[in-house]
């Protein structure tokens, strides 16, 4: 195991770059912080390239866990001084390990789906927070597979990582137009469920037993034209206080939750 005490160490310095969403695309790496999400990208089968470990840092159940399987990650491990595993550290919680992981790249053709798919769709979500816990309530609630289209962020930025309680990894997500993304699912014949201000629905007047799609847009732009049609049913949530909309991933957990009501 090699140590690092530079805060100058050219491997930090290219780890600190994967904060930023061209250095994850060019590199093809991602940066996981966070010994829960660390765990549950291994346990999904995530391929780890670096290990970072502080080890008076590692406290918790997980990093003991994850301390116990270096040994056979695969990975390039390196030993940090608290200093260096600082800067190295996105959030808050400082746990004395972190990974960087080959980015996982999966195409909707590839997302698998159950005889009854339940699947979300966010389109143009800018706040990476709001999609990670998009991602967590879906996990919560069954759904079958998650689809960023037209994303403003990515599904693996860091804020993302974390929001979702690592559940990025444990579901099956992909990114694509918005385009591609309504094609692939008249292909798939989901009945489409568009969350609008506006909709002319109330969200629990609607089936989602069948094969269902929910989709939900950014707060400050709503969904685009693209979800519009004669097969798209436009639906909306109550709002009898002074706000006129929800965050979008408060919107999302009571749609998801009233599907997994319906479907018992």
């Amino acid at each position: 195991m090699t140590t690092i005490t530079s805060l100058q160490n050219p491997r930090v310095k290219e780890t600190v770059r994967l904060r930023d969403r061209r250095h994850r695309e060019k590199q093809g790496r991602i940066l996981i912080d966070g010994a829960r999400e660390l765990a549950r990208a291994v346990d999904s089968g995530v391929r780890m390239l670096e290990m970072f470990v502080c080890e008076p840092l590692c406290t918790s159940r997980e990093s003991q866990r994850l301390l116990a399987w270096l040994p056979e990650c695969g990975a390039e491990v390196f030993r940090v001084t608290e200093s260096v595993f600082e800067k190295l550290n996105f959030g808050h919680r400082a746990e004395g390990v972190l990974g960087v992981a080959e980015m996982p790249r999966r195409r909707l053709e590839e997302l698998p789906l159950p005889e009854r798919p339940l699947v979300a769709v966010l389109e143009g979500v800018e706040k990476p927070g709001n999609v990670g816990a998009v991602l967590r309530s879906a996990d919560a609630a069954g759904l079958s597979a998650l689809i960023v289209a037209d994303a403003w962020t990515d599904l693996y930025n860091p804020n993302a990582v974390r929001a979702s309680l690592g559940t990025v990894f444990t579901m099956p997500v992909c990114a694509a137009t918005s385009v591609d993304t309504l094609d692939w699912l008249r292909r798939h014949q989901l009945a489409i469920y568009a969350a609008r201000v506006d909709g002319s629905v109330p969200y629990t007047r609607v089936d989602y037993r069948g094969p269902t799609a929910i989709v939900l847009g950014s707060e400050a732009e709503g969904l685009s034209a693209a979800w519009s049609g004669d097969d798209i049913t436009p639906v909306r949530l109550p709002m009898v206080g002074a706000a006129d909309s929800l965050n979008v991933s408060a919107a999302a957990a009571v749609l998801f939750y009233e599907a997994r009501r319906q479907r018992g």
